[in-house]
């Protein structure tokens, strides 16, 4: 009997890496390209697990499902209108301000590249910027391929925003139901596990959320201090935007970033749009290193190292898209295999094939 020996021992383990990466990849592909239904169900899944707590305690005080589900969206809808009600006035008087200051910054912009020491002229600059933009726009395509424009566009993210509100409702009311049918598809000696992957996943979108959360509220924080330090005006609605961009990483950040940068460059010099850019730098390399992978992957108990290599490699699969589904699929690959590693050698007796126990609801 012959022994493979050390290298045997590691071309089996690079074989099943290779393996498990290849069907996270076609997973993720299968995702991305259905898109139009997998973002309102993650959207939905997302909301479910932050109103999945209030439900319970208006359920477990007599209510019926359906009545417990919409009293809970009612005030998670009343309180997101209160929000808007308390900030958007404060705002809404700056966002004419806003957008007249990044037109002017981009003029700006376009003015100082046609200018010296680079030696061209303003129309090969403006020509330059349209070919970029063409150029992108088929990159894009590439990445979104089948993904529809204009009023098609609008009608697909209306539609959507809808699927995700009926989604939630009955994910509120039958989640019992809809979970106990998920796990009766799996064979009986199986349900156990099915039951635990599905809790801990459970368990990591709650924790992406509040992670998403804290990261977004220390940006905007961070931000608006920095440019209140500068000097910047529109510091408000420039925080509300990072805030916002903070729960599309990478992409979001360096948008909100340039906003900060051009709205500096027009009220208050180039000076103040380089600091701006110096801090923006700095606070998103302290983000996207450390604050988003601590705070992020300790809610996920996923290594902020997987999450750094995460974000890149949805990005490359899928664009935005991609992105933003990179971290929770990353955590639930995880724990899925996390939890298979710990069962691989059952107790004695452990495994039957007897009847399943009553599967738990996740949340």
């Amino acid at each position: 009997m012959s022994r493979a020996g050390p290298l045997g021992g590691l071309a089996e383990m690079s074989l099943r890496f290779l393996l498990v990466a290849a069907a996270v990849a076609v997973v993720a592909l299968v995702l991305v390209e259905l898109r139009v239904v997998v973002l309102p169900v993650i959207v939905a899944l997302l909301v479910a697990t932050v109103l999945t707590p209030p439900v319970g305690w208006l359920r477990r005080r007599g209510l019926p499902a359906s009545l417990a589900a919409l009293l809970a969206m009612a005030g998670a809808a009343a309180a997101l209108a209160g929000l808007v009600a308390l900030v958007v006035p404060s705002v809404a008087d700056e966002l004419d301000d806003l957008g007249r200051s990044v037109r002017d910054g981009l003029d700006q912009v376009v003015s100082w590249l046609a200018g010296a020491p680079f030696g061209v002229t303003e129309q090969q600059v403006e020509r330059g910027i349209d070919t970029a933009l063409d150029r992108a726009g088929a990159q894009s395509g590439v990445l979104a391929e089948g993904v529809l424009t204009g009023a098609v566009l609008v009608a697909e993210v209306v539609a959507g925003l809808l699927l995700a509100v009926v989604l939630v409702f009955f994910f509120l009311r039958d989640g019992e139901r809809i979970w106990r049918f998920l796990v009766g598809l799996a064979p009986a000696r199986r349900q156990q596990d099915v039951v635990a992957i599905g809790e801990r996943s459970w368990e990591i979108l709650g924790g992406y959320v509040r992670g998403l959360s804290i990261v977004a509220t220390a940006d905007a924080v961070l931000i608006g201090i920095a440019l209140a330090l500068i000097g910047v005006p529109l510091v408000i609605p420039l925080a509300l935007l990072t805030f916002i961009g903070a729960f599309v990483p990478l992409v979001g950040a360096v948008v909100a970033g340039l906003v900060a940068a051009l709205v500096a460059l027009v009220s208050e010099g180039a000076l103040a749009a380089g600091l701006v850019l110096v801090a923006i730098v700095v606070i998103q390399q302290l983000e996207g290193d450390l604050l988003y992978p601590l705070v992020v992957g300790n809610t996920l108990d996923l290594h902020p190292a997987a999450i750094l290599l995460a974000i890149p490699a949805g990005a490359v699969v899928g664009g935005v898209v991609g992105v933003f589904l990179s971290v929770p699929l990353a955590a639930i690959a995880w724990a899925v295999a996390s939890h298979f590693r710990s069962t691989a050698t059952p107790p004695e007796g452990g495994t039957g094939d007897g009847g399943a126990a009553e599967p738990a609801v996740p949340g």
